[in-house]
C-alpha cells in the first residue's frame, strides 16, 4: 500500500527523496519524493485548469462526493487508524477521534453546503422596484499547509469545505504525516472526485511553503504562530486570503462549585489527549483553592493509571512524542519550572523503557509566572496548576497570554458558568466537557484570538471564506423619471420617502 500511495506525490522522475520514521521506534516508514518549485507551479495550473469544470457543477452534485468519502472513511477505518499511530504516534483512541472528525466534516458539508453556496436573495435598494441576488464563486486554487499532529483532520477540515464550494485543492502536509494525506487522497478519488482537484506535494516548509503562497488564491495554514506570522505577510503581499490556526497556551477553571466527578477525567482526557500534541488541549488547569486539594488527588491517580505504549490496537491511552526537538523543548519546560520552584506531582520523565519519544504525563504544581511553560506553549503533555480564590481572579489568570484559542469552564450553575466563559479572551470556551465537543461542533466556527490565528473554520464561515461574494442587482422599472425631477425636486422627494418608512416603520431602507 505504501508505494501505491508515494505514487500519488507531484514530484518528477529523479526527485531527490526523504525517509520518514515511525515516532514508536525510530524505524523507517517511507521514503517520499520532493516536489520541486516548478513542479509545484504545473499543480497549481492543473487544478487551475481542472476547476473551472467543477465549479460549473451544481453544489449538491460536488456534495455527492463527501457523502461517498464519508461512507469510505468509515469502512476503511483500520487502514487509516494504522497510517495515524504509526506516523504521528497516537494511541488508537486517539487516532480514531480523527477518522470520527471526518465523518463529521463530510457529513455536516455534505448536508449544509449546498445551501449555504446557494444564490441568495437580497432586499433591493427600493423595495419591489429594485432586486438583489448574492452569488458565490470558488477563489480558485486553495492552498492547504497542514501540520503533523493532525494528519487526517487538518488536512481534510480545510480541504473538504474548499472542494465543496468549488476550489481545487493543493496540499502540502508536514512530511512525517504525508502517507496519511495521501491515503484520504486516495478515498476522495475513489469517492469520484475528478483527477486533478486535490494534490498533494511534499517538501520542507521553508522552500516549498513560500512557493504554494506564491501560487495559490487562498492559503490556509495550521501550526506555530512564528511560522504563521510569515505565511500572513507573504500572502498580504499578494493580496490573498488567509486562514490561520496558531498557538494556544489553553486554560481550564474548575470554580469552587465543580463536579469534581465529571470534571477530573474530563481535565485528564482536555490535557494529556495524543500526549499533550493538540492546539486546543489544556496546557494550564486553574483550580479554586476550595476545591484544589480534592481535584488534584483525584486527577494526580487517574493520571498515573493512563497507559502508554507503542501497540497498534486498543490497549494503551497515551502515546509518544512525535520528535526528538519536541521531546527536548518538554524537557526543558518541566526542568526549568522546577529549578524555579515547581514542585512535579507526577511525571516529569522520560519513558525511554516503552520507546525513544515517550514522556510521562506531567503535572506540575505552583508554576510561577517566570516560568517557560507558563506562557509558552509546551505542546507536550505537561500541564500546569494554578490555585486562585476567585472566579474573577481565574479569568484574569486565563486571559495572561498572547494566545487566545481555546479554554474550559466547570461549574455546576450554568449561569455562572457562562458569564465566565463570556470574559475569556479565546475563539471557543466549553463548559462541563472536554475540548472535542468545540472541535465537533461542525455548525459553529471555531478559532482562535491574538495570536492564535486568522479566520475560523466550520460552520458557514469555514465554508464561505473559499468564496468571493459577488452583488448583482437589477431594477425593474429605471430611474430615469426620479432623475428627471432634478437635483431639488429628487432631493425632496426621497427625503420625504424616507421619513414616512421611518414613521411607518417599514423594513426598509
Amino acid at each position: 500500500m505504501i508505494a501505491r500511495l508515494v505514487d500519488r506525490v507531484v514530484a518528477g522522475a529523479g526527485a531527490e527523496r526523504v525517509t520518514t520514521s515511525a515516532p514508536f521506534t525510530g524505524t523507517p516508514v517511507a521514503e517520499l519524493p520532493l516536489t520541486s518549485p516548478e513542479q509545484l507551479e504545473r499543480a497549481v495550473a492543473r487544478g487551475r485548469q481542472v476547476q473551472q469544470a467543477w465549479a460549473a457543477r451544481p453544489p449538491r452534485v460536488r456534495a455527492a462526493v463527501l457523502r461517498r468519502l464519508y461512507d469510505l472513511v468509515l469502512a476503511r477505518q483500520r487502514q487509516a487508524l494504522d497510517l495515524l499511530q504509526i506516523e504521528a504516534g497516537k494511541a488508537r483512541v486517539h487516532a480514531f477521534e480523527e477518522v470520527v472528525d471526518i465523518a463529521l466534516t463530510a457529513g455536516w458539508h455534505a448536508r449544509r453546503g449546498p445551501r449555504l453556496l446557494a444564490d441568495q436573495r437580497r432586499s433591493g435598494m427600493v423595495p419591489g422596484v429594485t432586486v438583489a441576488t448574492e452569488v458565490r464563486h470558488p477563489v480558485g486554487v486553495v492552498g492547504v499547509i497542514a501540520p503533523w499532529n493532525f494528519p487526517l483532520s487538518l488536512a481534510l477540515a480545510e480541504a473538504l469545505p474548499a472542494l465543496l464550494a468549488g476550489n481545487a485543492v493543493v496540499l502540502k502536509p508536514d512530511t512525517q504525516a504525508t502517507l496519511t494525506a495521501l491515503w484520504a487522497a486516495e478515498q476522495l478519488a475513489e469517492a469520484e472526485l475528478p483527477d486533478g482537484l486535490l494534490q498533494i506535494v511534499v517538501g520542507d516548509g521553508p522552500v516549498i511553503g513560500p512557493a504554494l503562497i506564491a501560487e495559490v488564491d487562498y492559503v490556509c495554514f495550521t501550526g506555530s504562530t512564528p511560522v504563521g506570522r510569515t505565511v500572513a505577510q507573504q500572502a498580504a503581499s499578494r493580496l490573498v486570503g488567509a486562514s490561520l490556526e496558531l498557538g494556544g497556551k489553553n486554560g481550564l477553571y474548575v470554580a469552587a462549585d465543580a463536579d469534581l466527578g465529571r470534571a477530573v477525567p474530563a481535565a485528564v482526557r482536555d490535557c494529556f489527549s495524543s500526549a499533550g500534541q493538540v492546539c486546543i488541549s489544556m496546557e494550564r488547569v486553574v483550580l479554586h483553592r476550595d476545591i484544589a486539594d480534592a481535584f488534584l488527588d483525584r486527577f494526580v491517580a487517574l493520571t498515573e493509571r493512563l497507559r502508554m505504549g507503542p501497540a497498534l490496537d486498543w490497549s494503551t491511552d497515551l502515546g509518544c512524542l512525535v520528535s526528538p526537538a519536541l521531546l527536548e523543548r518538554v524537557r526543558a519546560h518541566v526542568d526549568d519550572a522546577v529549578a524555579r520552584g515547581a514542585r512535579v506531582l507526577t511525571g516529569g520523565v522520560a519513558r525511554n523503557d516503552l520507546g525513544p519519544l515517550f514522556y510521562a504525563p506531567t503535572a506540575l504544581d505552583g508554576v510561577p509566572r517566570d516560568a517557560a511553560c507558563h506562557a509558552q506553549e509546551t505542546f507536550g503533555p505537561v500541564v500546569a496548576i494554578s490555585r486562585v480564590a476567585s472566579d474573577v481572579e481565574a479569568v484574569g489568570l486565563i486571559n495572561d497570554t498572547d494566545y487566545g484559542l481555546n479554554a474550559s469552564v466547570w461549574s455546576r450553575d450554568p449561569a455562572r458558568a457562562r458569564r465566565i466563559a463570556r470574559q475569556i479572551n479565546t475563539g471557543t470556551v466549553t463548559i462541563n466537557e472536554a475540548h472535542t465537543t468545540s472541535w465537533g461542533t461542525m455548525s459553529s466556527p471555531m478559532g482562535g484570538r491574538g495570536q492564535s490565528g486568522l479566520g475560523r473554520r466550520h460552520g458557514s464561515e469555514g465554508l464561505l471564506r473559499f468564496t468571493e461574494s459577488q452583488t448583482i442587482t437589477q431594477s425593474r422599472f429605471g430611474s430615469e423619471p426620479l432623475y428627471a425631477l432634478g437635483g431639488r425636486r429628487l432631493a425632496a422627494a426621497v427625503t420625504q420617502a424616507l421619513r414616512a418608512a421611518r414613521r411607518a416603520r417599514l423594513p426598509w431602507p
